[in-house]
């Protein structure tokens, strides 16, 4: 098996020890991991502005850099979720097709694909996990509480599987952090109220860490720690994933 890494640009330029720690996550697991260093932004800050007709020539590379790996995996269930959803090609739509049915996020990968069982990582501290919209209700790697249905969380899954951590209970586990990419500048007011109160949540039920599987939300709800001048850590799932014992 030889999987594609997919790293968001956000990631790139501003988090890249998540990038870091899910490469060597794979690793470990035993997988073979190349990392395509002509890729670029997939194009989701584009369409969702309106502009998906601008994305193109992101789909033309993305393609390129990724068709041929067995698998495609990424750190960010958002622009895997838009890359599942709207990668195509006027001239080779097959191939964008073969790509949306391999792309995973990657704790679906972990789950669903290796299916893990075990790992041998250590993170002893009290962690609250923040359900990111884009994951729960577009990917579905956690059940939505609006729904008569049983519970279940990827995620919160694998974070069991660590030694010495805490998962914290939240009043309101999948409530949207207010940061949506573009909706924080287009609606600012907005996005940053439903930040603090998602972060209130976290620190009234004695979080150390926030962790999810998108760092655009936890980006977002750092700026709101920072500001707060909090203690509180956000740190990647795969940081914690991949923690040493």
């Amino acid at each position: 098996m030889t999987v594609g890494l997919f790293v968001p640009c956000y990631i790139d330029q501003f988090y890249p020890n998540a990038a870091i720690a899910t490469l060597n996550l794979l690793q470990k697991l035993g997988v073979n991991v190349v990392y395509p260093t002509k890729q670029t932004c997939c194009g989701q800050p584009m369409a969702n502005s309106g502009f998906e007709h601008l994305t193109k020539s992101c789909n033309e590379l993305f393609i390129d850099n990724f068709a041929e790996f067995d698998y495609i995996v990424s750190p960010s269930g958002s622009c895997t979720l838009h890359i599942k959803d709207h990668l195509h090609s006027d001239k080779r739509e097959p191939e964008a097709t073969g790509i949306r049915k391999k792309v995973y996020e990657l704790t679906e990968f972990l789950t669903d694909i290796l299916k893990v069982e075990k790992l041998n990582a250590s993170f002893p501290h009290k962690v609250g996990v923040h359900q990111s919209c884009h994951g729960q209700r577009g990917l579905m790697l956690a059940q939505m509480s609006e729904l008569v249905a049983a519970p279940f969380s990827k995620p919160l899954q694998l974070l069991n599987m660590v030694d010495g951590l805490e998962i914290v209970p939240l009043n309101r586990p999948d409530e949207c952090c207010g940061f949506g990419g573009t909706f924080c500048v287009a609606e600012e007011a907005v996005s940053v109220k439903m930040g603090k109160d998602r972060v209130e949540d976290h620190l009234n039920n004695g979080a150390e860490f926030i962790t999810a599987a998108d760092m655009s939300c936890l980006m977002h709800m750092e700026g709101i720690l920072k500001r707060k001048q909090s203690n509180v850590k956000v740190i990647h799932i795969a940081e914690i994933l991949n923690a040493s014992q």
